[in-house]
């Protein structure tokens, strides 16, 4: 190849021959930048964050469980439609916790008190229902409805 013609990639490419030293700095940067990228963009997390996560998860789930169990509670009382306009009457929703949680809907079993949080998003529930809507309890049906004969 004369001098004047400049050597195309594939041939400088062949022709490379690094030192070792070249070699070790190309490793640990690549190293380096799969690390960085990998914490960044790529999601990964070290095993005191993934703890705290799956813990955070397990008390949110706990929580939010609790607070389906509280609305199912409300609902089923024998006043359910009294007692939901008596609470989406009340505009504080720190009032209406101290509702939920005085009313014992939002108290597990072997627990002495509510959870505030699952109070919160049984309170949150509530307030978005339409004491209109309501299903009429199966006691009430049952007063109102002829009773069939069975043989």
């Amino acid at each position: 190849m004369s001098k004047l013609e400049k050597a195309t990639f594939s041939q400088r490419w062949s022709a490379l021959q690094p030192s070792k030293t070249v070699l070790v700095w190309a490793c640990l940067g690549s190293v380096a930048a799969t690390m960085v990228l990998g914490f960044t963009w790529g999601g990964w997390v070290t095993g005191g964050t993934a703890r705290e996560m799956a813990e955070d998860a397990g008390a949110s789930s706990r929580y939010e469980l609790a607070s389906v169990i509280c609305v199912e509670k409300f609902l089923n009382a024998d006043d359910a439609r009294a007692e939901l306009t008596t609470f989406q009457a009340i505009k504080s929703s720190y009032k209406q916790r101290e509702f939920i949680e005085a009313g014992g809907w939002a108290v597990m079993p072997s627990k002495d008190k509510a959870a505030r949080q699952s109070a919160d998003l049984c309170a949150k529930v509530l307030a978005n229902l339409d004491p209109a809507e309501l299903s009429v309890p199966a006691v009430e049906a049952a007063v109102t409805e002829p009773a069939a004969v069975v043989q």
